[in-house]
């Protein structure tokens, strides 16, 4: 009989070796690019933290076996190099090559970015995502979702994990993907919504970082059929503005945690991250009339914000305010789903918000309904049946504190962030209505 001993697989983290001038290393990656010159040669090793420059004279042992994608392990020397990304580079003094590639990659991965179109970008994602322009995107999303999740850990929120085959509909209007579950209709998930409400009276905060799915048939810049929703839902609240600058308070943190984090990776996309002081919010009605004014002429749609609205009022925010943010307040009742609370003052308005960024909604949120009479009669006001909800309703019954939340989609907030146009930029293996490869 064996026993297996823990071994300890962390790597030395290339960032924090500058320390360490002089002396022996041994990193572990892929080479990422080789350079000929007069006598010696440069390679760039990507190592797990970001690219390490290495210099190999005529001769060096393994040398001769080196090429570009392979995987190695690579022992020399530390020394100073101001010129270096790294504040150094490593004088290489024995290479291991532990796998060779079988083919040539189907594009050029090792430039400062891909000059492929985004089709045969997205095509070939095992290949592009090697790029390191493109490990910055999702380097930077990783550590986003880090400091949210740092952020609501310290303010009491527990993590849960809710089902993603369910029985029906969270989302009024949302399309849903149907599948067969043992003989019965079954759907993807649009939502966690009526779990994290359910799991309210139970936790009193809590939160999900997890896929969201949506059959809706739309092919444009900001859509997908399968994304990362963060979602999270607190008990005890009664005005939305709590829950408003709850997220402010949220994205701020994280937004400055990325900044502390990722300064390699922010310089790789030469991105600059957005101020985090104040964020101003303007009712519906408030907003419609910024659009008219940034535009020069009034929207036919007065119950809903369209696209190049959304684009239009984070203009007129910007140059009024210098935000990249604007909340807009008191949505209409019709375009809210059947748990959103009406205005006690207008039942014909909602207590709900969403987050504008940069030309594009990020966020919705809101307070829900917490009575169980006043739940069942705006089901059945919407046309929904009660007794499809008896799950739901059940929460409801056995009492439930005001309570509010909000959904972020995780991909439109990083494209947000890093300034891109089109959401698939911003999500790992892309899913929309023409794609689910790879």
């Amino acid at each position: 009989m064996e026993y297996i001993k823990k071994e300890n697989l962390l790597r030395e983290n290339p960032r924090e070796l500058k320390v360490s001038i002089g002396s022996k290393v041994t990193l572990w990656g892929m080479v990422y690019k080789i350079r000929h010159m007069s006598g010696f040669d440069f390679l760039l090793l990507q190592t797990e933290k970001g690219l390490v420059q290495c210099v190999c004279s005529q001769g060096t042992d393994g040398l001769e076996n080196l090429c570009e994608n392979a995987a190695v392990e690579i022992t020399g020397s530390l020394r100073e190099e101001k010129r270096s990304r790294m504040g150094f580079e490593v004088d290489v003094g024995r290479i291991n090559v532990i796998s060779v590639p079988f083919a040539e990659p189907p594009l050029v991965i090792n430039g400062k970015k891909l000059s492929a179109g985004q089709k045969t970008v997205l095509d070939n994602r095992a290949a592009s995502l090697r790029n390191e322009a493109q490990r910055a995107v999702f380097a930077i999303q990783s550590e986003t979702c880090f400091g949210i999740r740092q952020f609501l850990k310290g303010r009491g929120f527990t993590e849960i994990h809710t089902p993603k085959i369910v029985s029906g509909s969270a989302e009024s209007g949302a399309g849903m993907f149907e599948l067969d579950y043992f003989g019965k209709k079954a759907f993807l998930a649009q939502s966690p919504q009526l779990y994290k409400q359910m799991m309210v009276p139970v936790f009193g905060r809590v939160y999900e970082i997890g896929p969201v799915f949506r059959a809706e048939k739309h092919d444009t810049s900001r859509h997908l059929n399968e994304y990362t929703g963060i979602d999270l839902e607190l008990g005890f609240v009664t005005d939305i503005s709590q829950l408003m600058s709850l997220e402010w308070e949220m994205l701020s943190y994280a937004i400055e945690h990325v900044k502390s984090a990722c300064p390699q990776w922010l310089e790789v996309l030469k991105t600059e991250l957005p101020l985090t002081d104040t964020v101003p919010s303007v009712t519906f009605e408030e907003g419609k009339a910024l659009i008219a004014q940034e535009r020069g002429y009034a929207s036919k749609d007065k119950n809903d914000f369209e696209p190049d609205e959304e684009k239009a009022l984070c203009r007129a925010i910007k140059k009024q305010t210098g935000s990249d943010f604007v909340f807009v307040t008191r949505y209409k009742e019709s375009k809210r789903p059947f748990y959103a609370m009406d205005c006690a003052d207008d039942p014909s308005l909602t207590e709900s918000f969403d987050l504008l960024f940069r030309g594009m909604e990020i966020t919705t949120g809101g307070l829900r309904i917490h009575r169980y009479e006043e739940q069942v009669e705006k089901m059945r006001r919407k046309g929904l049946d009660p007794a499809d909800f008896e799950g739901y309703l059940t929460a409801h019954k056995c009492g439930m504190p005001p309570h509010g939340g909000m959904g972020i989609g995780l991909e439109r907030l990083t494209a947000c962030l890093l300034g891109f146009e089109n959401v698939r930029e911003a999500s790992l293996f892309p899913r929309d209505i023409t794609r689910f490869t790879p």
